[in-house]
């Protein structure tokens, strides 16, 4: 009788396990309940080249990480991640993901799609604490094109200015990171809005050769996970670097 080979086994196994085209490590399915977790919602920003990246002690529950099979194509072009409805670019490198994300409390989605959206993979989740700190107001900037320099700049009714040189302001709104390497996002979030009109600037901060051209997509998301939710869309074409554009303005609540 012939016993099978254990180490030959162990080699092959994870690749059986992981034969998905894509798969998502984090979050994980089910009910679960983020309190006393480190959940950071700013990014580090290393210039020149600032790109989206999850820090060290970020908790597993404030996180979006998993594995991209060598089998699916890129076609040099962004994978797509979708939160809760809302699509923005997602960079691969090395076959894996990583960014943080600042989940509110109730029903959250998670959905990655290969850039010919031939590879999909999707999960959902709940999120139990209650109590938890979530924006009121989450404002999503991504652009279409690699190597450009985007930025987000939104004023608040209050005269306050949230952008790569101020990115937390004293009334509670934050940027969470300064991409400088093309796609996004950068996203504007603010827990306790005070009522009033914003202003969502956009400035077309570098381009990356010949095709200066570049459209950005905002969305906007009010009420997140609430009976309330409301979202926005809408793109923006910029067309040379140094243009600064009045995007979009809205009251609230």
């Amino acid at each position: 009788m012939n016993l099978p080979n254990i180490p030959l086994l162990l080699l092959i196994l994870p690749g059986i396990l992981s034969a998905d085209p894509i798969a998502i490590d984090t979050p994980l399915s089910g009910w679960r309940n983020a309190q006393g977790e480190r959940i950071l919602y700013t990014q580090e920003v290393r210039y020149p080249a600032a790109s989206v990246n999850t820090q060290d002690d970020q908790s597993e529950l404030a996180s979006i990480k998993g594995r991209i099979a060598a089998s699916v194509k890129s076609q040099d072009q962004p994978f797509k991640l979708i939160v809760n409805g809302v699509p923005m670019p997602l960079r691969v490198e090395n076959g894996e993901f990583s960014r943080p994300y600042s989940f509110g409390a109730g029903s959250n989605s998670v959905e990655i799609r290969s850039p010919d959206g031939e590879a999909v993979a999707r999960t959902q989740f709940y999120e139990a604490y209650a109590e938890k700190n979530q924006p009121k107001i989450r404002i999503v900037l991504a652009w279409d094109s690699d190597g450009t320099d985007l930025d987000l700049h939104v004023i608040t009714p209050d005269g306050q200015h949230c952008y790569y040189g101020d990115r937390v302001l004293k009334n509670g709104g934050a940027l969470d990171v300064d991409v400088t390497t093309g796609y996004g996002p950068e996203i504007f979030a603010m827990p306790a809005p005070i009522q009033g009109t914003y202003q969502i600037y956009l400035n077309y901060y570098g381009g990356a050769g010949d095709e200066d051209l570049t459209v950005a997509r905002v969305t906007v998301i009010t009420h997140e996970n609430t009976a309330d939710e409301k979202q926005q869309s809408f793109s923006v074409p910029l067309r040379h670097p140094g243009e600064l554009v009045l995007a979009h303005s809205f009251v609230y609540p």
